[in-house]
């Protein structure tokens, strides 16, 4: 879902109630999942989301596997990706944070118990393109982390 534009919230709901139709899924459970992806992208938004990809993986209206893109323009951050690693180790010591090499160049990795996001410098010093990955039902861990390592990885820089 484009987050720019105005559809995204008309775009989630039927998102949802497709993967709920014919399902027996209890009104409850579709409300919340429904609130909690619209809080996700309205939360993303205050932050400079730009997009919202959903893969949905059980077939009981549970929440999907999700992707937030955000542009992160500097400001308190720091510019240097290691600066910025210790800087967002210190924030929350519970998270993995490391260092790794991809494509689009040197990246922040941090790595939670169902959440992976990857800080990608942006060229031309605008900031951090930030990818941000939650698995809420399977976790972060095995194939599903694998995939969202290999979806940061194939990151390329079109100039």
């Amino acid at each position: 879902m484009d987050l720019t534009g105005e559809r995204w919230r008309a775009q989630l709901k039927t998102f949802v109630d497709q993967q709920t139709a014919g399902r027996h899924v209890p009104e409850e459970r579709r409300r919340g999942v429904w609130s909690t992806l619209r809080n996700t992208a309205e939360a993303g938004l205050a932050r400079g989301a730009l997009e919202f990809f959903l893969l949905a993986l059980t077939n009981d209206g549970g929440p999907p596997v999700s992707l937030l893109v955000s542009s992160m323009p500097l400001g308190r951050t720091p510019a240097d990706p290691q600066k910025y690693a210790a800087w967002l180790e210190a924030r929350d010591p519970r998270k993995q944070v490391s260092l790794v090499d991809l494509a689009a160049g040197t990246a922040v990795r941090v790595l939670g118990a169902t959440t992976l996001s990857v800080h990608v410098w942006m060229p031309d010093g605008a900031g951090y393109l930030t990818l941000s990955f939650s698995a809420p039902l399977t976790g972060m861990t095995g194939p599903m982390e694998r995939l969202c390592d290999a979806i940061a990885g194939s990151l390329r820089w079109v100039v």
